[in-house]
């Protein structure tokens, strides 16, 4: 059984190809990010029309790559939703195309599932249950893994998400695009304890995020500051740190509140933000003394990518009906409607 996924629900575009016996096959993926940084943020339409210009070149690869031809293919997996309209469209109706061509299943696959399963393709991944803390661009999550297509989720951002708020909190401190990667090389060079902004959340017992109080603290600050000069170089580096020690402390402070609730002893990261090093090491430090075992995709698949996409497709075929014939694109998409499955 091999399946080829692909991925297209914001601005990169990944393919994979996963066989359920031997594992992860081939991945390609291209990042329109260079293309999206001087407007400061994805531009819908200018992303659907790149997948549309990269999906078959890099499929034409993953083949290669694979050594394998189209018909090959057991199945066809792709991202349905959540995610940019345009973008989750030109995804599916090339696969639904390919899928049709060759006569195999589409499968429709949650983005967020997929992230939630991720750390499968490494070799040393959890047994269910587990608890995940998803963090990326456009979604915060701590989601209460039972088994596949058995979630439920137990907090979540009450409004920006901690990727949105290292975005917009680089675009204050005038850094590009995405903004996760550059406020985390700038803070390497800040002053601890120079600036002190608040932690989002900490200390409460609901288990759910906020991250628009945090942007608007560093807001204010930065205002301070330049009333009567502009930043320096220090300064910024500074407020990077400060900004991404708070992210950090809030989404340590969930995470070990719902491991306490849930009495877990296994710790799932996935998403954009879960390649940060700073966050990193501190669930490391924090989870270490309590036992939890934490688990992590390899940096290159805690973004989007297609070899989750694919593993979900394959895991899915291998549990029976993979879904509607033609999926349709769900930009917004609940993790608790996903169907639980078995597979073989």
């Amino acid at each position: 059984m091999r399946v080829l996924g692909i991925e297209t629900s914001c601005d990169e575009t990944g393919v994979a190809i996963y066989e359920a016996r031997r594992g992860l096959l081939a991945h390609r993926l291209y990042s329109q990010a260079a293309q999206h940084a001087e407007f400061g943020g994805v531009v819908p339409e200018l992303a659907s029309r790149d997948h549309l210009k990269r999906l078959a070149v890099l499929v034409n690869l993953a083949l290669e790559d694979a050594n394998l031809k189209k018909t090959d293919l057991s199945g066809i997996a792709c991202t349905a939703g959540p995610g940019l309209i345009g973008a989750l469209l030109a995804g599916l109706v090339f696969s639904g195309g390919l899928a049709r061509a060759l006569g195999v299943p589409l499968i429709g696959v949650h983005h967020m599932e997929a992230h939630l399963l991720a750390p499968l393709l490494e070799g040393d991944s959890p047994e269910f249950p587990y608890l995940a803390l998803l963090v990326s661009g456009g979604h915060s999550l701590l989601v209460d893994v039972r088994g596949y297509g058995d979630y439920a989720v137990l907090g979540e951002s009450l409004d920006d998400a901690a990727g949105e708020a290292f975005d917009k909190g680089a675009k204050l401190l005038g850094l590009g695009y995405p903004g996760g990667p550059e406020i985390a090389r700038l803070a390497e060079k800040g002053e601890p304890g120079r600036f002190s902004l608040p932690v989002p959340m900490r200390g409460r017992k609901e288990l759910n995020f906020s991250f628009s109080g945090l942007k608007t603290a560093l807001l204010y600050m930065v205002r301070d500051l330049t009333a009567e000069s502009a930043l320096t170089g220090d300064d910024r580096a500074s407020l990077a740190l400060a900004l991404e020690t708070a992210i950090v402390e809030s989404l340590v402070d969930r995470s070990t509140r719902a491991l306490d609730a849930t009495g877990y002893g296994s710790l799932v990261v996935a998403g954009g933000v879960g390649a940060n090093r700073r966050l990193r090491l501190q669930l490391k430090d924090v989870c270490g003394n309590t036992g939890v075992s934490v688990y992590y995709p390899r940096v290159e698949f805690c973004t989007d990518n297609g070899a989750m996409i694919a593993l979900t497709g394959c895991l899915r075929l291998a549990g029976g009906a993979p879904g509607p014939a033609a999926p349709d694109a769900r930009p917004r998409w609940n993790i608790n409607e996903v169907t639980p499955f078995s597979p073989a």
